[in-house]
């Protein structure tokens, strides 16, 4: 079954949530002419993000990371966003001598050996490219919700990285269903491992397909009994933009 038959309802207060979350864009988008960018993790909820950027022309960047572990189908959307919006997407990559050295050192399992080897793959392939994203720029914008998780639930719409820049999350009080019939409304292009089972997309050696009555999460790293993150969002006093590990 696809992900739009299995999840795209309409729910109470869906329209106002649009324009709430256009209206902000637009303001965010003014107030940080030229200095503002959405960090894609080219998830679903991103590409209702993406899609509402590019149908109201709004002046946000679009960027996203690719690790050097994505799945294909998740490299082929950036593609599909350059032809269906006609914009430049900006990808940033790891440096590629940092990675090798990690993968010669560690071997290319090593995040499934213990949390603090795969935060430092995580931080290799993830935090230092984001850490050049977000450089010179005093804002950005992501497609966190508080549904998302336990950890995310008092999510702010509007908050600040450790580096002090503007953190908007506009669709924090989005529900899963919403995001399916945003998608299903505009014709949305979405990355096709949703319709296997897949809600939160990583890299493919860290992502697996959840089960009937998993977390949203349970597909991120499930052979560890931790948060499910890997530190692009951590709160400002954790300190870990840009950070290494």
């Amino acid at each position: 079954m696809s992900a739009i038959a299995l999840y795209a309802r309409p729910t109470p207060g869906f329209d106002q949530r649009v324009a709430q979350t256009l209206a902000l864009l637009r303001a965010s988008a003014g107030a940080h002419a030229g200095a503002i960018v959405q960090a894609s993790s080219l998830g679903a909820e991103d590409m209702v993000v993406t899609d509402l950027i590019a149908r109201h022309r709004l002046g946000i960047a679009i960027g996203t990371l690719d690790t050097g572990l994505l799945h294909a189908q998740t490299v082929a959307l950036i593609y599909r966003i350059d032809q269906h919006y006609r914009l430049d997407v900006e990808v940033y990559r790891p440096a590629s001598e940092a990675v090798l050295h990690f993968v010669q050192r560690e071997g290319t399992a090593a995040m499934t050996r213990s949390l603090g080897l795969r935060k430092a793959c995580c931080g290799i392939r993830k935090l230092e490219p984001l850490g050049r994203m977000l450089a010179g720029r005093s804002a950005w914008v992501t497609g966190l919700r508080r549904e998302q998780s336990d950890a995310r639930s008092d999510l702010p719409v509007h908050d600040r990285d450790a580096a002090g820049r503007l953190k908007l999350n506009p669709l924090a009080d989005w529900s899963w269903a919403d995001v399916w019939h945003y998608i299903a409304q505009h014709g949305v292009p979405f990355n096709p491992l949703h319709d296997q089972f897949m809600p939160s997309i990583g890299c493919a050696p860290c992502t697996r397909a959840i089960a009937v009555g998993e977390d949203f999460r349970a597909g991120r790293w499930w052979w560890e009994e931790s948060s499910k993150e890997c530190g692009l969002h951590a709160a400002p006093s954790d300190n870990l933009i840009g950070a290494s590990a």
